[in-house]
């Protein structure tokens, strides 16, 4: 099979309608616009959330809150997925994003304690929950915070 051998599926293609085509084929003169107004016209629409001139709904609710833009965004991770890594290793932000544990590291990351640890790890994060602390500790491994 060649490129120029290629064609669409059959019924695949439909031509389009042909509108203000005369009155015998259902949509001439007004050409499936109706009578006069602004859809009429050319270029003719309302912008989306237009509401004929009344106050628009999101200028009618209240605003509440805000965003705080000093906010850090951190990755987390529970303690159980740190059992992929080889006993006495050290695990940093870096070594997870290589090893396809996490996919970002944003503004750091966070050790959650969920699970359990069965190897003795030396695991460098922003921060660590206190229960993932006391695991690592358990396991006989080491907690380090990074900046």
């Amino acid at each position: 099979m060649k490129l120029h051998e290629l064609s669409p599926a059959e019924g695949a293609k439909k031509k389009a309608f042909r509108v203000g085509r005369g009155h015998g084929s259902g949509n001439g003169k007004t050409s499936g616009k109706g009578q006069k107004g602004q859809k009429s016209r050319s270029g003719g629409h309302v912008r989306p959330g237009f509401e004929g001139g009344q106050m628009p709904i999101y200028r009618r609710l209240p605003k509440r809150g805000f965003t705080n833009i000093f906010a850090k965004k951190y990755t987390s991770i529970n303690i159980e997925k740190l059992n992929k890594f080889d006993d006495g290793a050290e695990v940093t932000p870096e070594l997870l994003k290589e090893s396809g544990v996490i996919s970002k590291i944003n503004d750091g990351v966070v050790i959650l304690g969920r699970g359990e640890l069965d190897k003795k790890l030396t695991v460098k994060a922003s921060r660590f929950s206190k229960s993932a602390e006391e695991k690592i500790n358990a396991a006989g491994g080491k907690a380090e915070v990074i900046k």
